[in-house]
């Protein structure tokens, strides 16, 4: 049969990225207690499309997935990247992959368990460019300083959204990534508070008041620190209880690639 895709296009232009997205899909995460965890994943392939082709071949990344059924991870994403290349022809192959990671996270009083969600994400480029990033958006708590310093009782507080992008390099724990960052905000957030974990999660964030420019800045310099993390970037969002509008900050470090 005639291959379509192949035939010159009406606009010689080359595209940098074409695939398909939102592939809904089993994949198997390394997890720090239990050894691994199964979830499921919302996964975009692309690869470079040079303009002497029309197209490229879709149900080739497909293929190439269902290859690697079960054993998609961070670990041989170069590999699935290559075959991807290998099968479109491409000189450039990039993926991403968003998935929900679940922790048993304890109320730190009563020590009730509840999962805690994260959302989690991996991204990889190989080809003209070789690049691996792991992304980790953590909901915390945050207590505004200056309410706190104007007011003669109580001080306006808020759930926020920290979400840190690291180059990866080395294999580290999701789960430490978190907790890094958690112990970088007011106070984590728990999915069970009984009314003694209310109480000292309340008057723990009243003691540790952070802006958002505090928790980007903190998370920062924590990064900064650890010597697997060559490049990070990190983002918060306060999701202010007392304004009609969100406090945001962004910050990232000087040397990428």
């Amino acid at each position: 049969m005639k291959d379509v895709q192949r035939q010159r296009p009406d606009n010689p232009l080359d595209i940098q990225k074409v695939g398909v997205k939102g592939i809904s899909y089993p994949i198997v995460v390394a997890d720090k207690l239990k050894g691994t965890q199964d979830t499921v994943a919302s996964i975009n392939l692309y690869v470079d499309l040079p303009k002497v082709f029309k197209g490229t071949h879709m149900s080739r990344f497909i293929e190439v997935l269902n290859e690697y059924k079960d054993h998609v991870h961070i670990r041989n994403f170069e590999h699935v990247l290559n075959e991807i290349r290998s099968a479109l022809e491409a000189e450039s192959a990039h993926m991403e992959i968003d998935f929900p990671y679940f922790i048993e996270k304890k109320a730190p009083v009563t020590g009730s368990v509840g999962l805690m969600e994260y959302r989690c994400s991996l991204m990889g480029t190989v080809g003209k460019r070789r690049e691996f990033k792991v992304g980790v958006r953590v909901p915390v708590q945050t207590l505004c300083p200056c309410s706190k310093e104007i007011s003669e009782f109580g001080a306006h507080n808020q759930r926020g959204l920290v979400t840190v992008i690291v180059r990866y390099e080395k294999f580290f724990w999701i789960e430490d990534l978190i907790s890094l960052i958690e112990g970088c905000a007011s106070s984590p957030v728990y999915p069970i508070l009984k009314r003694p974990d209310e109480k000292y999660v309340t008057e723990y964030a009243y003691e540790h008041p952070m802006f958002v420019e505090d928790v980007v800045r903190q998370v920062a310099s924590t990064l900064s620190t650890k010597s697997e993390f060559s490049w990070y970037s990190v983002e918060a969002e306060n999701f202010e209880s007392i304004h009609n509008h969100s406090a945001y900050a962004y910050i990232e470090s000087e040397t990428h690639g």
